[in-house]
């Protein structure tokens, strides 16, 4: 009887534990996803607007659902697509200003980001794409159709437990401050880091204002080592950009103390930084041991200097198996790479999400 009664009390205590990580798997998961930032997360925004900078055509996303070239500049998927996914969300986030979606797609998963985009304005001027200041307007719109059509308490519910992912900052650097003359005579590179992680703040500080509390800010890679800055570094024998790499490195220890900073004196905030420099790092010292075999030029074209129209599906150069190469174009990761940088994230700094 005794043996019993114990085994009734484990099996209660189980069935209790159980249940709690059930609820509390439960309650940790995010309503929505909701997407800031450039060309690593940009789904398809820049298709509905005058600018050279688009990839809604072949060869682009011909391993994406259908083969259907979305304007990802990717082969396939995104990292911040697979990350929505393994929240139980919509396997690919929706572009905002994509007219084939409703609020009812973006009520669980919205992408706000431009291609070509930065931080600093002077950026999205380079090739006329939407600045982070218009993401931040379309958000607010958003919000209010989110109220109208799910109703003010549930809208503000779905803000505040949404997650942010918010990927920007590459192209300050490569397409802005070391191609054109205009901030190098402002600033030098340290403080242009300074000018642009002030900017950084306060869109931060603006989207917690309006309800964001769980957000993610992703660091640089080492944009020395991209493609297209290996093919410019003539004199370096087309190794990286080693001067380029430091900047990377020193932007994302400022970036980190920022989230310290603004974690302390914003009540609630639960922003986190996704460092992903050494992932690439590795990976480019050692591509085999993550499954590639080219870490060094993408798989579009030569993969040397192509992206946007540059990369042509009539290529005889286009490789036939993506997943051999880190990079898709010689700026913008493969699918595989994507997977790779969003299972990262996942098992670092988005665990506590899950």
């Amino acid at each position: 009887m005794a043996n019993k009664d114990a085994l009734q009390t484990h099996l209660f205590l189980s069935c209790m534990l159980l249940a709690a990580v059930t609820q509390v798997t439960a309650s940790a998961k995010v309503p929505a996803v909701i997407i800031f930032g450039d060309s690593t997360v940009d789904s398809g925004n820049n298709n509905v607007i005058e600018t050279v900078l688009k990839s809604n055509f072949e060869p682009y996303g011909r391993d994406f659902y259908g083969g259907r070239p979305t304007g990802r500049f990717c082969n396939g998927r995104l990292a911040t697509d697979f990350i929505s996914e393994a929240f139980g969300l919509t396997p690919t986030v929706p572009a905002y200003l994509d007219p084939a979606y409703s609020i009812k797609d973006f009520a669980v998963g919205v992408c706000f980001a431009s291609a070509g985009t930065g931080l600093d304005n002077a950026t999205s001027d380079v090739l006329s794409v939407i600045p982070l200041w218009t993401e931040l307007v379309y958000f607010r719109e958003y919000i209010q159709r989110l109220a109208r059509y799910m109703g003010k308490a549930r809208a503000q519910r779905t803000i505040k437990e949404a997650l942010y992912l918010v990927s920007i900052g590459t192209n300050d650097f490569l397409e802005n401050y070391y191609l054109l003359p205009g901030r190098r005579l402002q600033f030098t590179i340290e403080q242009y880091e300074d000018y642009l992680l002030g900017i950084a703040g306060d869109f931060l500080t603006e989207i917690y204002r309006h309800g964001a509390r769980k957000i993610s800010f992703t660091g640089l890679s080492p944009i020395g080592c991209l493609p297209l800055e290996r093919t410019l570094n003539i004199i370096g024998g087309g190794g990286c950009i080693e001067e380029y790499n430091q900047v990377a490195a020193r932007f994302n220890a400022k970036l980190a103390a920022l989230v310290q900073r603004l974690r302390a004196e914003l009540p609630g905030l639960r922003l986190v930084s996704a460092q992903v420099y050494d992932l690439f790092a590795d990976i480019y010292r050692n591509p085999s041991s993550h499954g590639f075999e080219s870490a060094e030029n993408g798989c579009c074209s030569t993969g040397l200097f192509e992206m946007g129209y540059l990369c042509d599906k009539r290529s005889p150069f286009t490789c036939a198996d993506a997943n051999k190469y880190v990079f898709w174009d010689a700026f913008h990761p493969t699918e595989k790479m994507n997977r790779i940088l969003a299972d990262h994230s996942l098992q670092t700094v988005l665990a506590e999400f899950l």
